[in-house]
């Protein structure tokens, strides 16, 4: 094994340490992709450890290999996301071999092809980018995995196909209807909901047996804005809404019509994050169901 593969294996092992992920499979899989095959050559502008973007020494792969950004696009705030957040959510998500997942802000693939990993090669991953360049970056680096299908588009207008995991890696103020409606039964979706200023908190919605949709917070993040999924409004109530609580008395996502009360934390137009159990939560025969 060759230092950049030991070196790879290391990082795979701290990364999945600090988000306290004990999957072997994560492991693996964050061991056996190149990092460096995605995020362009070096020197590196990386981030990390509360402190600003800086430039590697040199251009060693070995340098990406910690728990750090790395720009994709510095002005524009793109980045490849940090590590161990990813191992969190990805335990989070609990993917299993055959599963179809579609990954919304999808950058250069780096993500999309742990993912590919996970769900191995009987199962399939759309990767979404809305920029054409980081697209066509992501296209040629996933070559390795026939199971990853890139598109170039705008993530919030696509054509979306029914998924046992959807993720996004860009911020929106709430849930889009087309995300709910292609989850499969015990489907996720994975997200950042955040308000002003890119601020807020990745939301975890299962959609139970019926049309009861389980949703939880995990950990607060910071993304940039996912475009076509924002509205101020929501904005500012979901500001207000984690001043009070950060989220911790949301256990279920309703579709149902109905007027606002007290155990909603989150009222918007066709959904609402409660504080409502799951299974009270289910949708009313009057209510249109999602597929």
């Amino acid at each position: 094994m060759n230092d950049l593969a030991l070196a790879r294996k290391a990082y795979a092992k701290d990364i999945c340490a600090m988000a306290c992920v004990n999957d072997p499979r994560i492991v693996a899989a964050f061991a056996k992709v190149p990092r460096e095959d995605f995020v362009g050559p070096g020197p590196w502008r990386i981030a990390g450890g509360g402190w600003g973007y800086r430039t590697t020494e040199d251009d060693d792969p070995r340098r990406i290999y910690g728990d750090v950004l790395v720009a994709l696009d510095e002005s524009g705030g793109v980045n490849n996301g940090q590590p161990s957040l990813y191992a969190g959510l990805f335990a989070h998500l609990n993917l299993a071999e055959g599963e179809t997942v579609l990954h919304l802000g999808a950058g250069t693939g780096y993500y999309s092809a742990i993912l590919a990993e996970l769900v191995g090669s009987s199962g399939q991953v759309t990767a979404v980018e809305i920029l054409p360049k980081l697209a066509e970056r992501a296209r040629a680096a996933l070559e390795p995995w026939p199971q990853v299908r890139v598109i170039a588009d705008d993530a919030a207008n696509i054509r979306i196909e029914p998924a046992d995991v959807i993720l996004a890696s860009a911020g929106a103020t709430h849930p889009a209807p087309q995300w709910l409606d292609a989850l499969k039964p015990g489907g996720r979706l994975l997200f950042p909901m955040t308000s002003r200023r890119g601020g807020g908190a990745m939301l975890l919605v299962t959609r139970l047996d019926g049309a009861a949709y389980a949703a939880r917070f995990l950990c607060s993040v910071s993304f940039i804005e996912f475009v076509g999924a924002r509205d101020s409004d929501i904005s500012r109530r979901l500001a207000e809404a984690f001043a009070q609580d950060e989220g911790a008395s949301v256990f279920s996502l309703r579709r149902d019509r109905h007027a606002e009360e007290e155990s909603c934390w989150l009222h918007g137009d066709g959904w609402c994050l409660s504080r409502r159990d799951p299974e009270r939560s289910a949708l009313t025969p009057s209510s249109p169901r999602p597929r």
